[in-house]
């Protein structure tokens, strides 16, 4: 049993009193880069910190560019404005909900100029150096389109994978794991992700030794030795006991991801008449991490099931073009039109791998009632 686990190992560190920077921190950099078939590993804080961290071991700052979805959680575009930088959105297909290719290209021709290999926008004069493809929703990017461009014009790609690790994507015939296909790849143990803690947590992942010897020193105050900084950085470090319920649920991973797939299409065979079902893509391999529906009559849906004790969640009800603090960017209602939509009309119904075939079943004749 899982509970019984968890206790033992978090028994296990206490026994041992090693809380920071212990051995079940590293076996699980180990695990992880293993998984996604990475040479490097370094746990941080939580996804956010993984996300802020890696642009800056790219040497991300100020008079920089970095490209990214409106549609996705804050953390995504806030990385990138700690480091001085500015986000720069591409709106989404709204069969994945994920980064439009083809809007990219677009994008680039017509609002881009090119100066010695570098992608320089036209409008604020800033160097473009780096992308964040987000796998939303458990469903990866399109990665091949976005390693292309990213090649053609000198992107370091940076993979948002916080909602999807053990997601795959076929490129060319062959397999990888999400985090594992970009430059860098970042993910988050949040308690809501497939792969979860007690409370934050975050991975990068990377094959460059350059960018793992950074990310050691960013992570923990620039210390190459313990009380010598050779730079100035963060304090963010997984604490012991997290990276040891972590282990414990990593074993599970697969099966529950498993399951979550099961409660995927058991939904889709009886929504598909009532409401807009989510569809992967056929280069992909989902992990569920949500089950997001889109109807026009999202907002009286979600009320009618919180009356039956239904819990959904709306991600995400305001895109980031439109929050307050990007007021600055110059965006406009309407400037992304689909991601506008999918935030006027997703909603996230419960797709937790506990969840009884009963209760299942509760869910999707609740919907069923409410359209009639």
């Amino acid at each position: 049993m899982t509970k019984k686990e968890i206790y033992r190992a978090i028994a296990l560190v206490l026994k041992r009193g090693n809380f920071i920077l212990g051995p079940k921190v590293r076996e699980l950099e180990r695990k992880i880069a293993r998984y996604v078939n990475r040479s490097y590993a370094v746990a941080v804080g939580s996804g956010t910190d993984a996300l802020h961290l890696a642009l800056r071991a790219e040497g991300l700052g100020k008079g920089d560019a970095v490209i990214t979805t409106p549609y996705s959680f804050f953390a995504t575009a806030e990385a990138i404005s700690l480091t001085g930088a500015r986000p720069i959105f591409i709106d989404i297909d709204l069969t994945s909900y994920n980064l439009d290719s083809q809007q990219l290209a677009e994008w680039a021709k017509r609002e881009c100029s090119v100066r010695r290999g570098k992608l320089i926008h036209k409008k604020t004069g800033l160097l473009i150096k780096a992308i964040i493809p987000v796998h939303l929703f458990g469903q990866c990017a399109p990665m091949k389109e976005i390693l292309e461009f990213a090649r053609t014009h000198s992107l370091t790609v940076i993979e948002d994978a916080a909602q999807s690790i053990g997601a795959k994507q076929r490129i060319k015939g062959k397999w990888w794991k999400a985090g594992g296909i970009g430059e860098i790849g970042c993910f988050s143990f949040y308690p809501t992700k497939n792969l979860w803690a007690f409370g934050d947590g975050g991975m990068i992942v990377t094959s460059d030794k350059e960018i793992y010897r950074r990310l050691r020193l960013l992570h923990n105050h620039g210390m190459g030795k313990k009380n010598i900084h050779f730079s100035l950085g963060w304090n963010s470090r997984l604490d012991e006991i997290q990276a040891a319920i972590i282990l414990v649920n990593f074993k599970h991973l697969k099966t529950r991801n498993k399951r979550r797939r099961e409660i995927y299409l058991f939904y889709n065979e009886r929504l598909k008449d009532k409401v807009i079902i989510p569809q992967v893509l056929p280069f992909n391999r989902s992990v569920f991490n949500q089950y997001v529906i889109r109807t026009p009559e999202r907002d009286a849906l979600r009320l009618f099931l919180k009356k039956k004790g239904i819990a959904t969640e709306i991600y995400y009800p305001l895109p980031l073009h439109l929050q307050p603090c990007y007021k600055n960017l110059g965006y406009r209602l309407g400037d992304f039109p689909m991601a506008e939509k999918a935030s006027r009309e997703s909603l996230a119904l419960p797709i937790d791998p506990a969840l009884t075939e009963e209760e299942i079943e509760y869910i999707v004749s609740a919907i069923e009632d409410f359209f009639g």
